[in-house]
């Protein structure tokens, strides 16, 4: 399992960086993968962050011939654009741009399913300029929840303890191993429950992240 105490700060806003620019150009995480897959078995060669960089350019050059679909060679452009961009300044890392790529396509998975990409800042300053990441606040809240969920293997039907943050009428707010908050409707319990409570949820839907969709008390 990838571990974000090894990413340094920088690092970890470059995977952020990478991660929602290859969102908004509705790049195919597979196509990402097979590209981390090449990263991963050259990784022990010499010079594999400059080699990493020449298979990209590979891949556009030869998108048409070996992509499986039209738009493979968009995805192709897009993953070398944005690893030029966030990417060069740890060239001679190969191990560290292994990490963020792996946290990449995790936090491509999970932004694709969040709340509409439009709301969520991008980075201003380019690594490449040698300038650290200027985020705007990269959604805390979004970040948590991504370490978070990567960290436990949730499963539809699990009972899991909940929080009760806030209630609404008939909607409750759950807050969920201390990071994850969702609001769900609860017209039979809502009444019969407090803030602050403490109370067992069930897991009933899974984002393509592996974080919670939706839940329900159990109580």
């Amino acid at each position: 399992m990838l571990s974000t105490e090894s990413l340094s700060e920088t690092q970890w806003q470059i995977a952020h960086a990478i991660a929602l620019t290859l969102v908004k150009d509705g790049t195919d995480v597979n196509e990402l993968g097979k590209a981390i897959a090449y990263l991963r078995a050259t990784i022990h060669q010499t010079d594999a962050g400059g080699r990493f960089f020449k298979y990209l350019k590979t891949l556009v050059n030869n998108g048409r011939q070996i992509g499986h679909s039209s738009r493979t060679s968009e995805y192709y452009r897009s993953i070398e654009r944005a690893c030029n961009q966030y990417l060069q300044r740890e060239q001679a890392n190969a191990q560290a741009m292994l990490q963020i790529l792996g946290w990449t396509a995790r936090l491509m998975r999970y932004y694709k399913d969040a709340s509409p990409i439009e709301e969520i800042p991008t980075p201003l300053t380019s690594i490449a300029t040698g300038v650290d990441l200027e985020t705007k606040q990269v959604s805390e809240r979004q970040v948590e929840i991504a370490q978070v969920s990567s960290n436990h293997n949730f499963v539809v039907g699990q009972l899991i303890e909940a929080t009760v943050t806030a209630i609404k009428g008939n909607k409750v707010t759950y807050e969920i191993v201390g990071k994850i908050k969702l609001s769900e409707r609860e017209p039979k319990k809502a009444q019969f429950l407090a803030e602050g409570q403490k109370v067992k949820v069930e897991i009933l839907d899974l984002k393509d992240d592996g974080s919670i969709r939706k839940v329900r008390c159990t109580d």
